[in-house]
């Protein structure tokens, strides 16, 4: 395994003030070079939902959300995946750049499964997103909330535009049980990542300022990893029940805490602050009733 396959020096820091080098080497060779053939790419076959992390044309990271009829996602060689879907008008990521770094997570919520597919973004073409996968790899079932979502029609929705929380937002943080995070790496690129919890896990402090306790993962501490080297993080929360949606840009801290019950009992927080905020517009996707 290259260096470049291998955890970076922000993963690897983390590890080791979490004292959990031993049982991440274990997970290295999930980090080898993708190959999106065999299971992995039956998985995709079957999705309806998939997490990007990308920047706009001004360079700011965001992450959305895309949805589609099982079969949107498509598998083409060894490392290549079609995404039959776009982001809609209004999205932060409505207008993508082609050659960029993204990072992706499928999640199958029902049966808690997901995987993460980081790599290079090399065209935007007739509604069809074309990523060269560089890693490719499940995740742990670990707060997935299970949830059976379906493709809908999304109606038109106004976007709001700003540099800090409105009451609104502070309500479905609130509500949410659920959020996606991205974060980017100098030289590895971005990534996609699930957190999940107890209701009202993320816990606002005021109009630009929020926190989140870092719970047990699988020790790889892919984007705590990242956001030790680049402090640039890209929230997503989503109401499954109307397709609402929150987008938050900003920059993330990790914070050494004593391990109380408030922060899941690791000794880890995260502080986000707020720079761009985007509501809206309607994901095309709906928990089934």
């Amino acid at each position: 395994m290259t260096e470049q396959q291998g955890f970076h020096a922000g993963e690897l820091a983390v590890q080791r003030r979490a004292g959990v080098q031993e049982d991440a080497v274990r997970l290295a060779g999930m980090l080898e070079a993708a190959d999106l053939r065999g299971g992995i790419g039956r998985f995709l076959a079957e999705q309806t939902f998939l997490v990007l992390t990308a920047r706009d044309r001004a360079g700011r990271l965001w992450t959305t959300a895309l949805s589609g009829d099982p079969g949107f996602l498509r598998v083409r060689g060894t490392t290549e995946l079609q995404v039959h879907a776009v982001p809609r008008a209004g999205d932060p990521l409505a207008d993508l750049a082609p050659g960029q770094p993204v990072g992706v997570l499928v999640l199958d919520a029902a049966h808690r499964r997901r995987a993460r597919i980081n790599g290079t973004l090399t065209a935007v073409r007739d509604g069809v997103l074309t990523v060269e996968a560089e890693q490719a790899y499940g995740n742990c079932p670990r707060f997935i909330h299970p949830r059976d979502l379906e493709p809908t029609a999304a109606p038109a929705t106004a976007v709001r535009t700003g540099t800090a929380l409105a009451p609104a937002d502070g309500d479905l943080i609130a509500r949410a049980d659920t959020f996606l995070l991205g974060t980017v790496h100098p030289t590895r690129g971005a990534d996609a990542s699930h957190r999940g919890g107890p209701t009202g896990l993320v816990r606002v402090t005021d109009e630009t300022t929020l926190w989140w306790p870092d719970f047990p993962g699988n020790n790889m501490f892919n984007s705590l990893g990242n956001l030790a080297v680049d402090p640039e993080a890209a929230l997503l929360f989503l109401d499954f029940a109307t397709g609402e949606t929150l987008h938050l840009s900003g920059r993330a801290e990790l914070e050494w805490t004593t391990g109380s019950d408030v922060d899941g009992g690791t000794g880890r927080r995260v502080r986000f602050t707020v720079e761009a905020v985007a509501a809206g517009p309607s994901v095309a996707l709906r928990e089934a009733a």
